[in-house]
């Protein structure tokens, strides 16, 4: 089966790498986005979907506009356009190049968490469970028909990053199998119940700003959405200090504001929120590496009373 691969994130390298591997696959092309400025000094740095494909000594191909690509896609043949978390629109006369169709990986269980950013979304909504769906595109925004669903339960110590990371090795066996399976016309395309579908949209750093009047579970739950990037934050004399960490825990029933230092535990600056409190664990100063939370605490001789 000829395979085109478009992809830029983490989510897909599993995926592309068992696609390589796969004697029943050849990879024919892997398009991703052009190299991005990135870091402080805005070097310009190859997204991870490229940095793999070169391992594999695959083609690459890495337009500004991949719908300006038709024709060079349409002279590969391919099969199928294997997509995961590409990050552009594909027009319609792209996707119905493929013999089978293009088909994209999903980090959410449609039509639930529609859009760009599912995971951080789950995290924040305090989801127990979310999935992988495997789904036929068409020119609407992930509302193609689905072919295959595997469900992952969400752990407490999760972030962004980790839940990713879980869900893109799961992902690898539900492409290959939703590949053999249509290959061998076994699976039957099952239109999405628009009805329940939500949205998940790019996450914007404002979002990140922490409220300490929410409760500790809700901010928990941003907290770890955020990370790694764009980070959640707050200000500590007037400076932006990212919260990489935290975890829920008992506030000292003191008559105190939300935002107000209340204690210190074994690891962090534990804070009062709206409805509990939340122990601070890892922060990371402006223009600093990330430390625990006492650490950061200690350096800057904190007290207990002042505000974040």
């Amino acid at each position: 089966m000829k395979v085109v691969f478009l992809g830029t994130g983490l989510l897909g390298l599993p995926t592309l790498r068992a696609l390589a591997n796969s004697p029943e696959h050849e990879v024919c092309a892997v398009f991703t986005q052009p190299d991005r400025p990135a870091g402080r000094g805005l070097e310009l740095r190859a997204s991870p979907v490229k940095v793999l494909a070169q391992e594999l000594r695959l083609r690459i191909c890495q337009p500004e506009v991949i719908n300006r690509e038709v024709d060079a896609i349409g002279r590969v043949q391919p099969d199928v356009v294997v997509v995961a978390a590409y990050g552009q629109i594909l027009s319609g006369e792209l996707l119905r190049i493929p013999r089978l169709g293009s088909i994209n990986l999903h980090a959410a269980l449609l039509p639930r968490y529609r859009g760009a950013a599912p995971i951080q979304w789950a995290l924040i909504h305090d989801e127990g469970t979310t999935g992988l769906t495997t789904f036929l595109m068409d020119e609407g925004l992930d509302t193609g028909p689905i072919l295959l669903q595997r469900s992952l339960p969400i752990v407490e110590e999760d972030t962004a990053a980790s839940l990713e990371a879980r869900l893109a090795e799961l992902g690898a066996g539900l492409m290959l199998d939703t590949l053999r399976g249509l290959e061998r016309g076994e699976l039957a395309p099952c239109p999405q119940d628009n009805a329940k579908a939500s949205y998940a949209p790019k996450i914007k750093k404002e979002l990140g700003k922490i409220d300490w009047t929410k409760s500790a579970r809700e901010l928990f739950n941003l907290i770890r959405a955020l990370n790694p990037t764009p980070g959640a934050y707050a200000f500590y004399q007037g400076k932006r200090l990212k919260i990489h960490r935290s975890r829920i825990t008992h506030d000292k029933e003191l008559p105190r504001r939300p935002g107000d230092v209340i204690g210190f535990g074994q690891a962090g600056v534990i804070v009062e929120t709206g409805q509990g409190a939340l122990e601070i664990t890892e922060v990371q100063p402006e223009g600093k590496k990330s430390m625990t939370g006492m650490d950061f605490a200690r350096g800057v001789h904190m007290e207990v009373g002042v505000q974040l």
